[in-house]
């Protein structure tokens, strides 16, 4: 998986928002341009595999972490992190 150099603040960054429950893979495509995999593969480079393993296991089949299957759109929290309007 071909994954873009990103500074050690925007990994840092990523990783912060794909643990984060309702934070959904759209916004991190949005921020910071990786797609799912994307995240997948950099959650799996730089965590140990047991945290890893964790995380997948967290968020696989979560719906908060997926626009088109989340019922609800507005109300989210927004972290002051978090870059767009």
């Amino acid at each position: 998986m071909d994954l873009p150099e990103l500074d050690t603040q925007t990994i840092d960054r990523v990783i912060e928002m794909a643990w984060e429950d309702r934070t959904p893979f759209e916004a991190i495509a949005l921020q910071y341009g990786l797609q799912e995999k994307q995240v997948i593969a950099l959650m799996r480079r730089e965590m140990q595999p047991s945290s890893f393993k964790m995380w997948r296991k967290r968020v696989t089949g979560r719906k908060t972490k997926h626009l088109k299957q989340r019922d609800f759109l507005a109300g989210r929290f927004r972290s002051q992190n978090q870059k767009g309007s």
